[in-house]
This record gives structure tokens, C-alpha cells and sequence, in this order.
């Protein structure tokens, strides 16, 4: 089961690897969770630089410029993320076989965006391991490294290993890390803000059925966070039964559907705390609090601080 409440972190030092002709779809959807992640737990979860391998700017496939922060033999850190989707075979060679096993040594994880898996497993650095790499690629990939266990799935972890399969996974595997690392309850915050459709999708690829169940609870709290529903009425919208959808819920966000519930009616008070100017009773009454003084008492067990305390430090 997941843990649903945040956990205390250091940063995690991230090195993003690019090469001429990354994918601008695929970094975004790599470094934005994060940047959410930080911004919403009010903390410095993660800590990523831009790397290239002889520290020159590189253009995405698009024509987007990036000039990195540093060389890549520079940098070392908690996980490495190498991305260069577009032409990654004019990227192979000794020389970035021979920079990435020296990086392998730096970081504690090895992790590659879209055709990324090419290059590491190149470099020798996935054999033995369970990998995915983009599917129009899977079949050539398999054939050319057999000492590599080839999945069509979206993205794998495997030990010291993360494979991921393209631009739209590579935001499915950040959710997953985040809600791994540092909680459901903010990796659920973070889709919010994206407007994602699946919250609970499975690493192994799409949504399951039981997920589904989930995301149609969650979508039905955001519809009535105002006036709350009971947890009976958004079981029998679902089909389930109470206490089988309080079983998927646990199964799936490591809480319950009161616990869920309760954080997205804060998660909206806070909102609206920090970026309007709304009095405290107005947002007790769009956050489906009858009283302030039971939103106040709520919000503090949550966040650990009252809405006029926030107010007054931002």
C-alpha cells in the first residue's frame, strides 16, 4: 500500500541528460511534476540540473534551445535521466557509452526517457535487467540486446534501473516516483493541477477497471466539494458498494474515502487562501465546512499551519 501523507526529504539531485534532438513533450513531462511537487509541498523535493555531454547548448526536435548547466561528467547525483529521443542512434559510440558508465558510478539510479533505453543498453548498462524503450522500437531493441528483458509496457523499474517508453509515460512514471517517495495525498494534488483523467494508472500500462472506480470517486468529490456528498451516495454512483469502494481506495491512494475527500476540500482552501483575498468564512463555506472554526481546526491537522497563519507569511 502507498503512503498517503507526506513525508520529510532531502532533495533529490537529478541529472537530465539531453541530446540534439530531444523532445520537448518529454522533458516537460518529466521536470514539470517535479516543479508542481515542489510548489505544492512547500518544499524542496527535487533538485534537477540540465546536463549535455560537452556542456554545449542542444536543440529539442522542435528547435527549442537549452543550454545545460552543466557537462554531464561534472554532475553526479541521486538519478540520471537520459533523453534523446529523436536520432538516438546518431548518439551512440564510444564516447557516450564510455560517459555513461563513468555516470553510473555517480548516481544511484540510471533512468531513460523514450529511446533512452537504447544508449544505456548500448553501454551494457542494462543487461540483465527488465526494460522498455518506445514500441515503434521494442521489436528492433529486443533483437539487438538480448541480454536486456524487453517489455511493451509504459514504464519499468527494475533494481537501480528506469526504463520509461515515451512523452505521455514519462508523466505517468514522475506521478509514480512522487507518490512513492512523498506520498499519495501529493501526487494526488499534482494531477490535480495537471487535470489529469487517471490518477491511479498502472505502471504496467493504462488504467485498470478497479482504477477506474477510483478515478470516478475522486471526479465526483471535485464536483462536490462545496456541498460534500456522503461516501455512500459516491459508492452508489460507482456501482460499488461502501465498503468496496473504501477497499480500492486504500488499495490504490493508501487512504480512505473520507481521508481523500477531506484533503481535496483543504487542498481547495489553501488554494484559495494563498491566491485570493476571500474572507476565512466564504472559503469554509466553498470548502463544505458548516463552521470556520472546524475548517481552521481541519486545515491545521493538515498543512500544520491555520489559513490566516499562511496568509500572513505569504
Amino acid at each position: 500500500m502507498q503512503e498517503w501523507a507526506k513525508t520529510s526529504a532531502t532533495p533529490q539531485r537529478i541529472g537530465v541528460l539531453l541530446f540534439e534532438g530531444f523532445s520537448n513533450h518529454c522533458l516537460a513531462n518529466t521536470v514539470e511534476p517535479m516543479r508542481a511537487a515542489n510548489m505544492l509541498s512547500g518544499r524542496n523535493l527535487y533538485d534537477w540540473q540540465f546536463l549535455a555531454l560537452d556542456g554545449a547548448a542542444v536543440a529539442s526536435s522542435s528547435g527549442l534551445q537549452v543550454t545545460p548547466h552543466a557537462r554531464l561528467i561534472d554532475h553526479a547525483g541521486d538519478m540520471l535521466v537520459v533523453m534523446p529521443s529523436y536520432g538516438f542512434l546518431d548518439h551512440g559510440g564510444w564516447k557516450t557509452q564510455s560517459a555513461l558508465r563513468g555516470a553510473a558510478t555517480r548516481y544511484d539510479f540510471l533512468a531513460s526517457m523514450d529511446t533512452g533505453s537504447w544508449l544505456l543498453a548500448e553501454a551494457g548498462l542494462l543487461d540483465g535487467h527488465r526494460a522498455t524503450i518506445h514500441w515503434e522500437e521494442l521489436t528492433r531493441f529486443a533483437e539487438r540486446f538480448p541480454e536486456v528483458e524487453a517489455l511493451r509496457e509504459r514504464f519499468v523499474l527494475d533494481r537501480d534501473r528506469i526504463t520509461c517508453s515515451g512523452a505521455m509515460a514519462a508523466f505517468d512514471l514522475v506521478m509514480h516516483l512522487i507518490g512513492r517517495d512523498h506520498g499519495q495525498a501529493l501526487a494526488l494534488e499534482v494531477a490535480q493541477l495537471f487535470m489529469t483523467r487517471d490518477s491511479a494508472r498502472s505502471h504496467a500500462g493504462g488504467a485498470s477497471s478497479s482504477s477506474r472506480v477510483v478515478n470516478q470517486a475522486l471526479a465526483l468529490m471535485q464536483e462536490h466539494l462545496e456541498e460534500p456528498l456522503p461516501i455512500s451516495e459516491i459508492a452508489r454512483r460507482t456501482g460499488r458498494t461502501q465498503k468496496a469502494l473504501e477497499t480500492r481506495m486504500r488499495a490504490d491512494l493508501g487512504a480512505t474515502p473520507a481521508q481523500v475527500y477531506r484533503r481535496l476540500r483543504l487542498n481547495l482552501a489553501r488554494k484559495l487562501v494563498v491566491e485570493t483575498d476571500l474572507p476565512v468564512s466564504e472559503i469554509t463555506l466553498r470548502a463544505g465546512y458548516e463552521n470556520a472554526a472546524s475548517m481552521t481546526r481541519a486545515f491545521r491537522e493538515e498543512f500544520g499551519t491555520t489559513p490566516r497563519q499562511l496568509r500572513q507569511h505569504d
